[in-house]
């Protein structure tokens, strides 16, 4: 590709911007929390279709998925879970196929007052875009899309197969992204444009989510001595994860790109419910949680982990001794996942970031997940993550950087010419 070719894709992106940041906004204002994403997929669906992308628009079931390595379990209304993928065909076949993907599902705002403005009610300000999902992941999700409109703006069209994934559950168990590998979806490689701050994920942790169930002894407060609190029993095994939590960052130092952080491993008791009644000892406490773990660290034997911590911080408890708590595995139970074997698609990509940012793109070693690990992992398809920066993600306030967002944009819009060649339109 030449220096012309790019600069009129690049001038594309800036001609189109304040459509993209329309459309963004748009998307933004959808609410799509966890079993609500309808909306945003059928706004997808139609952007799609107005480009004339052939569009597969399906609903998930769980039962293709649930023996696929990955996989975690649902326990949501999940009837209305849907997967839209638009395909483009080429009319040359000369260049390499790609997975363009982005999550729509977002987590809850929590107190609305807590915000500066309405989290479902997307404002620009400051060079930033406010709302939730602005920044994890819309924004990444349309500058996708329009990255594919710069490209037949500047007069050209892609000479390799492309599918534009919208997917949800990213952020409790990462089905969606898995429905698309069990349909049939394959590429020579992905990209996603999660908000990376400008760099390229090089290693990030898995996640394991777990629910303890715990119970106590009811009584009339009067009378808490004869009974046992099942909140403060949950803190009792809560400290206990703390200490496996510890555990679990001694042994990161040994891991060649998480020894390069303090803290890798991140516990974290999420939500807690218990009792019914502020005078009465409650009899249950229910606490859900979420931990890491490292690429290469097995999920099941650190479930094992979790579950001997449990067991022994009951033994050591007056009433857990002979009233175990239960625990149950509520989400993602997810591998980490390292890039590996990407030469080919990181060298297309190190041209179009040095066209757009100059020098090299540095790499990020990530204490969250992304959907990359299914492509890599499930099926060995390289799988490049890389986006704007932002802030405040599944905080208040959560925003993109505008000025990034638009160079990501055009990091995207290049690689795409680069990895899939484009001819003339």
């Amino acid at each position: 590709m030449n220096a012309e070719t790019q600069q009129r894709i690049l001038d594309a992106i800036d001609a189109g911007f304040e459509a993209q940041l329309a459309t963004t906004r748009d998307f933004v204002a959808i609410p799509s929390t966890r079993g609500a994403e309808g909306p945003c997929q059928d706004m997808i669906g139609d952007l799609l279709r107005e480009r004339g992308y052939e569009v597969d628009d399906w609903h998930i079931n769980v039962d293709d998925l649930k023996d696929l390595r990955g996989f975690g379990p649902i326990e949501h209304d999940f009837s209305k879970a849907r997967s839209v993928v638009g395909t483009y065909r080429p009319n040359t076949e000369a260049g390499k196929s790609l997975i363009l993907q982005g999550h729509c599902d977002v987590v809850p705002a929590g107190p609305l007052e807590l915000w500066d403005t309405p989290p479902f009610a997307p404002v620009i300000k400051d060079g930033k875009m406010f709302g939730r999902g602005a920044c994890d992941m819309k924004s990444g999700t349309i500058g996708a899309l329009y990255s594919l409109d710069a490209i037949k703006a500047a007069g050209f069209k892609p000479t390799a197969r492309i599918h534009f994934q919208s997917v949800i559950e990213e952020e409790s168990t990462g089905v969606g992204a898995l429905s698309t590998l069990q349909r049939g979806y394959r590429a020579d490689a992905c990209f996603i444009p999660e908000p990376t701050a400008g760099k390229m994920v090089r290693s990030q942790v898995g996640v394991i989510w777990f629910r303890l169930r715990v119970k106590g002894h009811p009584t009339h407060v009067a009378f808490a001595g004869s009974g046992s609190n099942a909140i403060m029993a949950a803190y009792h095994l809560v400290h206990a994860l703390q200490k496996l939590e510890i555990e679990w960052n001694e042994r990161a130092k040994a891991d060649r790109h998480f020894n390069t952080l303090s803290h890798p491993i991140n516990f974290n008791p999420g939500i807690i419910k218990g009792g019914d009644w502020a005078s009465s000892v409650p009899a249950w406490c229910d606490v859900d949680c979420r931990i890491a773990i490292l690429p290469g660290w097995s999920v099941a034997d650190h479930q094992k982990e979790i579950m001997a911590c449990v067991a022994a911080a009951s033994r050591n408890h007056r009433f857990l001794a002979n009233n175990p708590p239960e625990v149950e595995w509520s989400g993602f139970l997810s591998e980490g996942y390292e890039l590996t074997d990407s030469a080919a698609p990181e060298a297309a990509f190190g041209t179009a970031f040095n066209k757009v940012y100059g020098g090299a793109v540095e790499d990020l070693v990530f204490t969250a997940l992304t959907d990359t690990r299914f492509y890599g992992l499930n099926y060995g398809i390289p799988s490049l993550c890389f986006g704007a920066s932002g802030g405040e993600m599944h905080g208040f306030n959560e925003y993109v950087d505008l000025d990034s967002l638009k160079k990501t944009t055009k990091a995207m819009a290049l690689f795409i010419a680069e990895w899939c060649g484009v001819e003339k339109a």
